[in-house]
């Protein structure tokens, strides 16, 4: 058999071989895929191509590269240059300029409560546990962080004991995120985080007709709706579905993290660390929505977030009539 590796190959099941490793070569560095990437380039040279080529500028396809291996493998600066043949200034500067360039995209591939029409999204969920509604599944989790200086770095320190961002996320039964909060520190609560929400105003003001699925650290809401702490008979078959539907979320946070091994620890600002975390969330609907490979996901960690507001009197009736109608 010929050599999968060299250029003039005439052997088929050599061809076959090296198309298999240029796919494997090019996931494991990148996660996407050569039209991924191409795709990529297509989108953010506009964003990053640098007007003249003086000082030996790189190219969009190097720059988008640069990036996607830093996401990708969370590496240090020095080695994704080492690994790109770059220095670590060069690195430096275009990881960020690559990560305004998708963050800036944020708006067209995170949208709430999805890209697909309202009543698609609730029978996806629905198909899950039979859980009626829902347009989609919240949570927080925590972006691992350096310690920053100043005077609000314990801001940061979280229940765990270690610097972090806490990040909301909403996603729709495919795992697609459609919408994203990264701006609090590690410190801060979920349910803090979800109130002081752009779209907890929204569903409070009846914008959107639905459902959102959150944990107990979340008060019960009409729009919230979480699971009871001590359920009865029939009421242990609303917990079961909630958990089957909300388990999305979840799944969500380990594909992301599992795609862009950044996320485990950002050793930047907390500013920094939240672009990337952007970035990285659009990135992967980019890569769900075009189907790239999608990774193994190790288990998660359950915070077990105790709950610090009440439950809303109309939540609950709501949760009720949930019972009686649908799991009785």
């Amino acid at each position: 058999m010929a050599c999968p590796f060299l250029r003039d190959v005439v052997d088929e099941e050599a061809l076959v071989l090296r198309r298999a490793f240029r796919r494997d070569h090019l996931y494991e560095r990148y996660r996407f895929s050569a039209d991924g990437i191409r795709y990529l380039c297509r989108l953010l040279g506009p964003r990053i191509k640098h007007r003249t080529a003086r000082s030996h500028a790189l190219s969009v396809e190097q720059m988008v590269c640069v990036a996607l291996r830093f996401f990708a493998s969370g590496a240090f600066l020095y080695s994704v240059g080492d690994a790109e043949q770059l220095n670590k200034a060069t690195i430096c500067r275009t990881i960020r300029s690559v990560c305004l360039a998708i963050k800036a995209l944020a708006d067209v591939f995170i949208s709430f409560p999805g890209h697909r029409r309202l009543c698609d999204i609730k029978e996806e969920f629905y198909r899950i546990a039979g859980f009626p509604n829902v347009i989609g599944a919240v949570d927080c989790t925590h972006i691992r962080i350096k310690a920053p200086s100043g005077a609000h770095e314990a801001d940061f320190v979280n229940r765990k004991s270690f610097h972090s961002i806490n990040v909301q996320m909403v996603c729709n039964a495919d795992c697609v995120i459609s919408n994203v909060v990264a701006k609090w520190p590690g410190s801060v609560h979920d349910s803090r985080i979800f109130r002081a929400s752009e779209i907890y105003q929204c569903l409070s003001q009846g914008e959107f007709s639905g459902v959102l699925l959150g944990d107990r650290g979340s008060g019960c809401q009409p729009f919230l709706l979480t699971p009871f702490t001590d359920p009865q008979e029939a009421q242990q078959a609303y917990n079961h579905a909630h958990a089957r539907t909300r388990a999305r979320v979840e799944m969500t946070f380990g594909l992301l993290k599992a795609r862009f091994h950044c996320l485990h620890k950002l050793r930047v600002s907390p500013v920094r660390a939240c672009d990337i975390t952007v970035a990285c969330a659009v990135l992967h609907n980019v890569a769900c929505l075009r189907k790239e490979r999608a990774p193994r996901v190790p288990p998660a960690m359950d915070w077990d977030n105790p709950a610090i507001f009440p439950d809303d009197d109309s939540g609950r009736l709501l949760r009720d009539q949930y019972v009686l109608n649908y799991f009785s």
